[in-house]
C-alpha cells in the first residue's frame, strides 16, 4: 500500500491535475454565469418576491402557491398552446426550406456555391436584435419596403399602411419569416455538410437501374440525411421555443397578448408586472421543459456515438 500510494499521486498529478487547472477558470465562470442565477432562480420561485421586495427586501416564502396560480391561469395555458403551435410551424418550415437549400447548393457550380455559403453566412451571424429592428423597418406602415413591395405586386391591394402588429395573423406572419430567415442558414449548411458526404456508388447504381433523379433523392439521399435532420430538428425546437427577442421586439407580444408566447408571458408577469415569484416560477417551469427537449438531444448524440464504436 505505502508503495502503490506515491505512483498514484504521480499519476494523478501528471494526467488529472492538469486538466483540471485548464477546467477550473471555465468551471468558476459557469457556476457565476448559470448555476447561481439557477439557484436564484429556483429560490425566488417560492417566495411572494415583488416590487416592495426590491425596495425593502422583505418577502415571505409561499410554498407552491406560485405554481397553483400559474396552472389554474388561463392566460398561461393559452401561451403555452400558442408557443407549442409556433415553435411547430417554425421547425417545419425552416427545416424544409433548409433543406431544400442544402440540396440546391450541391446542384450549383463552385463560384455560385461559394456566393451562396457567404450569403448565408452572414445572414446568421447577424445579430436578432439588430435584425429585429430592421425588420420593424421592412413592415412599417406608411413607408415599410414589404408594404410598398406587396402593393406594387397588386395581389394584395394596397398594403401601403397596413399595420402587421395590430393584427394577429399578420403579427405571426412577420415574425415567422425573421425567425426561419435567421434559422435557415445554419440548418442549411449543417444539411448540406451531410449531403456531401453521400456516396456517389449510391446514386449511380440507382441510375444504373432507371431512377429519376427525385426518386434518387427520396430513397438514397434522404435516408443517409436522416441523423442530421434529426439532430438539427431537435435543436431547432429547443432555440424556436424559447424565441423572445424577435417577438417582443415586433409585436410587443400583441395585440392584445396574442402573439405572447412563453418568454413574453414569463417577461410580461416579471418585468412589466413586477411579479418576480410568480415570473421565477414561469422560468422554472418553461427551463424545465427545455430539459425535458435538451435531454432527448443528448440521448441523441450519446447513441450516435455508441453506433460509430
Amino acid at each position: 500500500m505505502t508503495q502503490k500510494t506515491p505512483k498514484s499521486a504521480r499519476a494523478f498529478a501528471d494526467r488529472r491535475l492538469p486538466a483540471l487547472l485548464l477546467m477550473t477558470p471555465g468551471g468558476i465562470l459557469l457556476t457565476a454565469v448559470t448555476l447561481v442565477p439557477l439557484a436564484v432562480m429556483i429560490w425566488m420561485a417560492f417566495t411572494d418576491y415583488n416590487r416592495r421586495s426590491l425596495f425593502t427586501g422583505a418577502y415571505d416564502m409561499v410554498g407552491f402557491d406560485n405554481f397553483i396560480g400559474i396552472l389554474t391561469n388561463e392566460e398561461f395555458w393559452w401561451s403555452f398552446i400558442r408557443t407549442i403551435l409556433f415553435t411547430a410551424a417554425l421547425v417545419i418550415g425552416s427545416l424544409l426550406i433548409g433543406v431544400a437549400i442544402s440540396h440546391l447548393m450541391t446542384r450549383l457550380g463552385s463560384k455560385m456555391r461559394i456566393l451562396v455559403t457567404i450569403v448565408l453566412v452572414f445572414t446568421w451571424a447577424m445579430p436578432n436584435v439588430a435584425a429585429s429592428l430592421v425588420w420593424n423597418w421592412l413592415f412599417q406602415p406608411g413607408y415599410g419596403v414589404f408594404n410598398w413591395i406587396l402593393t406594387q405586386l397588386r395581389v394584395f391591394g394596397d398594403m401601403t399602411n397596413t399595420d402587421w402588429g395590430s393584427n394577429t395573423g399578420l403579427a405571426f406572419t412577420s415574425i415567422w419569416l425573421l425567425v426561419v430567415w435567421q434559422a435557415v442558414p445554419f440548418l442549411a449548411m449543417t444539411i448540406y455538410a451531410a449531403e456531401t458526404q453521400v456516396s456517389p456508388e449510391y446514386k449511380e447504381a440507382a441510375r444504373i437501374d432507371g431512377a429519376s433523379e427525385r426518386r434518387i433523392y427520396f430513397n438514397v439521399t434522404l435516408p443517409f440525411l436522416q441523423p442530421t435532420i434529426l439532430l438539427v430538428t431537435i435543436l431547432s425546437v429547443i432555440w424556436d421555443f424559447n424565441v423572445f427577442n424577435q417577438i417582443w421586439l415586433v409585436s410587443h407580444g400583441g395585440p392584445d397578448g396574442t402573439t405572447a408566447t412563453l418568454g413574453v408571458f414569463t417577461y410580461i408577469t416579471a418585468f412589466v408586472s413586477f411579479d418576480l415569484g410568480t415570473g421565477a416560477a414561469l422560468a422554472l417551469i418553461t427551463a424545465l421543459l427545455l430539459a425535458g427537449l435538451t435531454s432527448v438531444y443528448i440521448r441523441h448524440l450519446i447513441r450516435s456515438g455508441e453506433d460509430d464504436l
